[in-house]
């Protein structure tokens, strides 16, 4: 990649890390398309990396409201969805992958503005942590099942509970995806670089959250996902 390439990657992971830092789910509908647009061979892995440090620190923070119960209920599917979702991220061609990725973003995006409220029951836990593990771990794209379940909880409590169940899911999905052969020295040179950057937008995330309305700030992440979305589409139908 070049310096410019570099510069963009870094900009949408700063953007995405604030996001999920202040509403509890974004980061890879945020940051997946643009990596698939400059760097398609670096998902899902890098996401996924990078999931992980961001979701320790917004689980640490919130940590007083976390409802472990829910969480853990949630991880019942995701481990096995994780196993299948890996099985996908090495099966697939990089374009598959991608139009995989565009797919997620649009669904999740759609999910949100329908603004379907399922119960969160024990059922649908274990149901929307499977569908997590296989979005997740193919495409660094698992928010929206978690987030349709959780929608309706206090937004402490809602960032708390997503990144302690995302925090474990991506440790899972990165040790699948490693066992696969998909976190090559490319990725964790990537990560690396882009590490301090998650730590930026942490940060940003604090001022987000004390300044700005949770529900607008959602429609301007799901608005810059499906713009996402849509780049990704294009540009892989005048590619393909």
């Amino acid at each position: 990649m070049s310096p410019a390439d570099y510069v963009i990657l870094a900009v949408a992971v700063c953007a995405a890390t604030a996001i999920q830092g202040s509403i509890g789910f974004g980061a890879g509908l945020i940051a997946a398309p643009v990596i698939a647009l400059i760097a398609p061979d670096l998902l899902p892995a890098l996401v996924v990396l990078l999931a992980c440090l961001v979701t320790l620190l917004v689980t640490i923070r919130d940590r007083a409201s976390l409802d472990l119960r829910g969480a853990a209920w949630a991880l019942v599917g995701r481990i096995p969805g994780s196993v299948l979702g890996a099985w996908l991220a090495v099966a697939m061609s990089t374009a598959a992958l991608s139009w995989l990725v565009a797919a997620s973003v649009l669904i999740g995006v759609g999910s949100a503005y329908l603004g379907w409220r399922p119960a969160p029951t024990r059922p649908a836990l274990i149901t929307a942590g499977g569908l997590s593990g296989i979005m997740g771990t193919a495409t660094a794209i698992g928010g929206a099942p978690m987030a349709i379940v959780w929608q309706g909880q206090p937004p402490a409590r809602l960032r708390a509970t997503m990144s302690a169940f995302f925090l474990v899911g991506s440790i899972v999905s990165v040790l699948l995806l490693t066992v696969a052969g998909a976190v090559t020295t490319t990725t964790l040179t990537a990560f690396l670089w882009l590490a301090p950057v998650v730590l930026l937008g942490f940060a940003v995330s604090r001022l987000l959250n004390r300044f700005l309305d949770a529900r607008r700030l959602r429609r301007v992440a799901l608005a810059a996902a499906s713009g996402g979305a849509v780049l990704l589409i294009v540009r892989l139908a005048v590619g393909g």
